[in-house]
Formats: structure tokens, sequence, C-alpha cells
């Protein structure tokens, strides 16, 4: 059968040892293909020479038909939001821990990666949120997620508090340990941590989840994907602003974090028996009722 796909890229996490000897594995399988195969070159220079072209990512963007990520959810998380702009379609193999992103096994990644090469896959499109700091007129931060942008108190620091607006009208004045702005693929990270709720990631919302705040009736909130959410600081002796754990700025008070749906999406490629809610029940420990042993 042919392969819709003819120009695959390999990436693997930075600096890490493990990846050499599968990402060499994969790379033989895809050439017995007949199939183009791409280095990022930040992987390239972990493993030793193999004859593939080493590119940078933009060039990954302009030639790849599909990218092969091997890492933990935050080497997925990180290219992403390099290739979001290119449309890339990704197909994560799990060397981490949860691996809610990456979720084809390192153990069968030949078989499955096979039946996606052809065809018979998935398609997932995900949301990201891009995030702008206006301090005095000014745009001085700027930044994409996938999975959330969060406000947060710093290290040492007391409450903050600010005021959250939604498409200009006013929503409510927070005082509390920060506030997580969340994707559906983020729902299942920070945000269920600190009570919010999981969203499919076929729906196309941003979940505003509150941490630790000083009135419990501040509850969890879920709006539409048109919403431009505007967090107004008010007190911050010390306070920082997160896109995804990656990107960070410290916030000065009167400094107006606004956070929206970004215009690009990721495209994620699953085994045609993928399933969302098996993958719940997986990751996150659920079972089934109890038996009763008699």
């Amino acid at each position: 059968m042919n392969s819709p796909f003819k120009t695959i890229a390999l990436i693997g996490k930075h600096r890490n040892p493990d990846i050499v000897t599968p990402l060499l594995s994969l790379g033989r399988y895809l050439e017995d293909r007949n199939l183009e195969v791409l280095l990022d070159s930040l992987t390239a220079a972990t493993v030793a020479e193999t004859g593939y072209p080493a590119i940078t990512m933009d060039e990954i963007g302009a030639r790849a038909d599909l990218t092969i990520v091997l890492g933990g959810d935050g080497t997925m998380l990180n290219i992403a939001r390099k290739l979001a702009p290119f449309d890339v379609p990704l197909v994560g193999i799990n060397q981490g821990r949860l691996g809610f992103l990456t979720d084809l096994s390192i153990d069968t990644m030949l078989e499955t990666l096979g039946s996606i090469l052809d065809g018979r896959y998935i398609t997932e499109r995900r949301m990201l949120l891009c995030v702008e700091v206006a301090r005095e007129s000014a745009i001085t931060f700027s930044a994409l997620a996938l999975n959330d942008v969060a406000v947060n108190r710093g290290v040492g620091g007391n409450m903050i508090e600010f005021e959250v607006r939604i498409n200009g009208e006013y929503v409510y004045s927070l005082r509390s340990d920060g506030l997580i702005v969340a994707t559906p693929t983020g729902s299942t990270a920070y945000a269920l941590s600190a009570g919010g709720p999981i969203l499919h990631p076929s729906l196309d919302l941003i979940a505003l989840v509150p941490v630790s705040p000083h009135t419990l009736s501040n509850r969890p909130i879920v709006v539409g994907p048109d919403a431009a959410v505007e967090i107004l600081m008010q007190r911050t002796a010390v306070a920082r602003v997160h896109s995804d754990s990656h990107a960070h700025y410290d916030l000065r008070e009167h400094d107006k974090v606004v956070v929206r749906r970004a215009p690009h999406m990721v495209t994620l490629l699953h085994p045609f028996n993928h399933s969302y809610y098996r993958m719940l029940r997986e990751k996150l420990g659920w079972s089934g009722l109890p038996r009763n042993p008699a």
C-alpha cells in the first residue's frame, strides 16, 4: 500500500541518549519503506552519523509530510508549538511518563506506525492559545500554548489580586494563588490538579480555573473559542505568567494579560483503534465498579 506520507521528520527529546536506539530503528524502518527521512538538527547532535539530512524546524515545516516525535508530553508540546504554523501532522511515541500526547508505545511503535503510514489512523485537531502582556499600551511579551496559560504568585509571595474580563465584560475580581486558562488538551494537566473539568479534545473551548481562591465560591468556568480573556493585575508583589510552563514573564501591577485562541491548530495522528476514554482510564487510573468477592 502506498503511504500518503513521503517525507518523514524524526525529532527526539533533546540531549537524551535513550532516544538513539529507537530513533535509528525508526529511521531504518522508514528507509525500508522507501520514504525520505529528515532529522531535526538538535536531535542529530545527539545521535551518531546517520546520513539523514539535519535541518532546522522551519525547514521541517516546509518539507515534511509527517513528523514523528520520540519523547514525553513536554517534548511534544514544544514541537507542536513550533510546527503549528506549518500544519504538519504529528505522531508521538512515548518515552516519558504519562503520555497523553505521545500515545504510541515504544515497544510496538513499528507495527503501529506501519498502519498509520498505510493510511489507517484517526486525525485530531487541537486548538492553541496565544497570550500577550500589555504594559503601558505596549506589548511586552507574547507566546503560544497548547496546554495552558497560567498567572501565578511567585515563590514566597502572597496571594495575588486581579480582575477578569471576557470580551471586555467584567466577570469577577479574584484573590488567589493564580488563574489557569486551559485548552481541552491542557484540561488533563495543571488545570485538572486545580479542580478543573476534563474537556474532550474535539471541543473548541477554553477553561478558566482559579488556583486556591480565597473565596471558595470562585469555581472553574468554560467559555467559547471566540472569548478574549483579560486578566488585569491589581496586586502583584511577586507574580508571573507562564505559557505551557515553557515561556515565563514577570508581571507588575496594572499589566494586562490577554489570552485568546491562536489562529493555528495542531494536528495529531493516532492509531485507528485509538480511544480517548480508554486513554483516560489508563493514564488517570480509573477503574470499573468494585467486584463482589462473593
